[in-house]
């Protein structure tokens, strides 16, 4: 099968063989035909299997049949829960619809707001947008929704991960009651199915990929080593094994800082990406780690959603997340559309749990090395995880005692959104007891 065979538009297929693409993803062939039948859409499938283009390619037709004269209005709205996704979407919007005279733009938190509203004033056709600058520019009235006929949740369960529920919540209330849904996750978890259950009509429902697996073309092991020994471990195997591109997981802000300042001091070149990292220094990170001059990335969960790194060889889980369904998203930045990859993930004693937990998530076992010379201590005790949850995976977050800030105001210290002013409002978005920790550790 081919694209033209998915009945697009020349104007769509001369962009799609501009980018280099010739055959559509299983995503891609199914859902492209559902979305544009016009009909709701609950779509699953594993990250980096090209669920971007299966929502924007027939998005773009359909707005482009349906153009009306007068004034631009925003038709179609793409929600995503982080900056950068959202400049990924904004990115494929561009290409693929180069050829048509649709107008878009993308809006989110992290930056200043006013050249945001300056590209919005004149009329859009498609908006791209985390909740939170979308919430606050339609409060000073810079935002029209009201002829939205597309609606477009991209990483849904990332949404629902980071507090946004009640954010959404607000959105659609703006929204007519009459339009198209399209929800796009990278699990089919049963709260994004609960979601699905209010937002959806009658949706035509595709799951690619079977719930919670991770991509076959990514070779997945674990290294075994003391807690005290990681960081040494990290570099030996990047020097030894010549990695370079490689993306680097830490449960927290300070942990990447820490990271990336120790690896630079081996002669590793490492940067970090947080939410307390301005957009500017996490854009020029990311273009110097995509470009190749940086060898190594060391990222929090909530930064690291949405980076589109094409063949994307190595992630490192520098520590293991406090969440199983977090490891899914993570080695899913390698081993994409089909490209071979490698996840490797350093545990120590402490994580023996949380292993455990991601073993019994994706249904098997993996693959367990000692490297020599970095022979974990049988002996070693556990200790508790910083500002993590117990290995028991449940109940109230390691370190967490009554006296620990709690709420909005913690999420606000901790977490990795930034003020209301300018950010992606995950500090915005009242967070359930259950997620808070979550928040803290990026």
């Amino acid at each position: 099968m081919t694209f033209s065979d998915l009945g697009l538009r020349a104007e769509l297929l001369r962009a799609i063989e501009a980018q280099g693409y010739t055959t559509p993803t299983p995503i891609q062939r199914q859902a492209i035909p559902a979305v544009l039948t016009g009909g709701d859409l609950l779509a699953s499938a594993q990250t980096g299997t090209g669920k971007t283009a299966g929502f924007t390619l027939p998005m773009l037709q359909r707005l482009a049949d349906g153009r009306r004269p007068g004034k631009r209005q925003v038709r179609a709205l793409v929600l995503t829960p982080t900056r950068e996704l959202a400049a990924q979407v904004g990115e494929s919007v561009t290409d693929y619809g180069r050829h048509l005279t649709l107008r878009s733009h993308v809006i989110f938190g992290g930056v200043g707001q006013q050249p945001q509203v300056d590209a919005i004033r004149p009329g859009l056709d498609i908006l791209v947008a985390t909740p939170g600058r979308l919430l606050d520019l339609h409060q000073q009235g810079h935002v029209d929704l009201s002829a939205v006929e597309i609606l477009v949740l991209d990483e849904a369960d990332r949404m629902l991960d980071m507090g946004f529920i009640h954010d959404i919540k607000k959105v659609l209330r703006l929204l007519p009651e009459q339009r198209q849904n399209l929800l796009f996750s990278a699990t089919f978890s049963d709260e994004i199915q609960a979601l699905a259950g209010r937002l959806l009509d009658d949706p035509a429902m595709i799951e690619v990929a079977r719930r919670n697996t991770t991509a076959e073309t990514v070779d997945q092991a674990i290294y075994r080593v003391d807690r005290d020994k990681k960081r040494d471990l990290l570099a030996h195997l990047i020097t030894e094994h010549r990695w370079y591109q490689v993306l680097v997981f830490t449960r927290t802000k300070h942990g990447a800082n820490r990271l990336a300042e120790q690896l630079s001091k081996q002669d590793i070149p490492a940067m970090a990406i947080h939410g307390n990292k301005s957009q500017s220094a996490r854009t020029r990170a990311l273009a110097a780690f995509k470009d190749g001059s940086l060898q190594v990335l060391v990222a929090t969960d909530i930064a690291a959603r949405g980076l589109d790194i094409s063949e994307l060889p190595h992630v490192v889980n520098f520590e293991l997340p406090n969440v199983a369904e977090d490891y899914v998203h993570r080695i899913g930045r390698t081993g994409r559309a089909g490209s071979e990859g490698q996840a490797v993930s350093l545990v120590c004693v402490d994580e023996h749990g949380l292993l455990k937990g991601i073993e019994r998530l994706i249904k098997r076992d993996l693959e367990k090395r000692i490297e020599p010379g970095f022979e974990p201590d049988p002996d070693a005790r556990p200790e508790p995880i910083e500002n993590g949850r117990r290995s028991g995976g449940r109940g109230r977050p390691a370190g967490q005692g009554r006296g620990q800030p709690r709420g909005d105001q913690a999420a606000r210290r901790q977490g990795d959104g930034q003020r209301r002013d300018g950010g992606d409002t995950a500090d915005r978005a009242p967070r359930r007891r259950r997620r808070r920790s979550r928040a803290r550790q990026a």
